[in-house]
């Protein structure tokens, strides 16, 4: 069966507002406003707790309001929006026991037919064997912002087959891999920057000893020493003595490879203080630190370089067409536009789970089959809020779009620097 236009998830005559559906830990069991069979709902899954709440909170603003302007339809079925919160207040960040239950909470609720999420591959780890099991699936998930290679291809032991016990797979993800992205840290690093030494630091935790691991065998393949590699411990004060043994390795350059809610304020500025600016010894950081207002508040992040896996939402705009679009009508009923680049891939996503239905049966295996048998899901540049073409893999799963974008902080924003597509 061809690829299914989004343009056809909006039936004739339809109006109407979708209601917001709670917290998981919130509401009625089911989260339905009403028992019709074609009644079906989308779960968020993202971290709406800690230093990055702000850009996920957006994010599922923003999908509401693309939800509203598409009638609440996705073909012959109506769809709401319920949102999951996979963080607590007392980490600050995602949470393997809140990634867990969600997980379970997912498969429970019957009228839950995929998850738009979620943003760490860690949790999308801890769920998907989860939802892989579900008898009456396996219930699709699709993530704005998993990198980790090994969700979809081989890299750990054992991944990715073990995330899909049944044999069948159920995850897709509208961003392209650390594989790819550490590679175009890396690259930037040789060839713009003109690094020789690098100290390479990880948050020790899933997504950041992966993209560690690619940018350091990147980075090495170029012609930078690697002179240290080692993990930081988000629960310290300070890492006054960790920077001093950078020093001490004659790093002019500093990867920090994780996610900002581990302490990333910390870090820089103690970076700061013993290392010097970024201008003297150069500090990189993949996008797990993009889209902090924190971070962007520090001065001494000045100069400090990002990556992000995907076009930014400020070049989206100017040119034009369904993201500005979108973002002009978010700006115009928040007075604002969205934190950060992941709001409108956590749109894509959900682009991609609205077709999957219009094209099924309405049923989990069936939103799934959607996308990962026969031609898969395609969402053409005219309709994609990311500006061009969305095109799943259904063998892998994994987008065929792989664009790099390379960013500065400056003035206390995240400032464009230059994108490249990965062949």
């Amino acid at each position: 069966m061809p690829a299914t236009s989004v343009t056809r998830l909006v039936a004739l005559g339809v109006v109407g507002a979708l209601a917001l559906a709670g917290c998981a830990r919130g509401g009625d069991s089911t989260g339905r406003s009403d028992a019709s069979s074609n009644s079906l709902i989308v779960a968020s899954d993202l971290p709406l707790q800690g230093a990055g709440a702000t850009q996920w909170q957006d994010t599922n603003k923003l999908i509401q309001l693309y939800l509203e302007q598409q009638g609440g339809k996705a073909g012959n079925y109506d769809v709401t929006l319920k949102i999951y919160d996979d963080s607590t207040a007392a980490k600050g960040a995602w949470d393997e026991a809140a990634c867990a239950k969600n997980a379970t909470d997912h498969v429970a609720n019957t009228k839950e037919v995929a998850v738009m999420g979620t943003y760490n591959s860690g949790c999308a780890k801890i769920q998907l064997p989860t939802l892989n099991r579900d008898t009456s699936g396996p219930m699709l998930m699709v993530s704005p912002g998993n990198t980790n290679p090994g969700l979809t291809k081989k890299w750990e032991t054992g991944e990715p087959e073990k995330f899909y016990p049944t044999g069948t797979r159920n995850y897709a993800r509208v961003v392209t891999t650390d594989d790819y992205q550490g590679n175009a840290g890396a690259t930037f690093a040789s060839e713009e920057l003109k690094v020789t030494k690098c100290f390479v630091l990880n948050d020790n935790q899933t997504y950041g000893l992966g993209v560690a691991k690619a940018f350091a065998d990147s980075a090495k393949n170029l012609g930078i020493e690697i002179v240290g590699e080692q993990s930081w411990d988000a629960k310290q004060p300070n890492y006054t003595a960790l920077f001093q043994s950078v020093k001490a390795s004659g790093a002019d350059c500093v990867y920090l490879s994780g996610i900002y809610e581990n302490n990333g304020g910390q870090l820089i500025k103690d970076k700061f203080s013993v290392l010097g600016d970024n201008h003297k010894v150069k500090m990189m950081a993949p996008d797990g630190f993009t889209g902090y207002p924190d971070l962007l508040k520090l001065p001494q992040a000045e100069a400090m370089h990002l990556t992000f896996t995907g076009l930014p939402a400020d070049e989206l705009m100017k040119a034009g067409g369904p993201p500005a679009k979108l973002i002009e009508a978010y700006k115009e009923k928040y007075g604002s536009v969205p934190t950060g680049n992941f709001p409108l891939y956590g749109v894509a996503a959900t682009q991609v789970i609205l077709a999957a239905i219009a094209k099924s049966d309405g049923t989990r295996k069936g939103v799934t089959a959607a996308v990962l048998s026969g031609d898969g899901i395609t969402i053409p540049k005219s309709e994609s809020v990311t500006g061009k073409e969305i095109r799943i893999d259904p063998a892998t799963g994994d987008t065929t779009s792989k664009d790099i974008t390379i960013e500065i902080v400056k003035g206390g924003k995240e400032t464009y620097v230059k994108a490249q597509a990965v062949d």
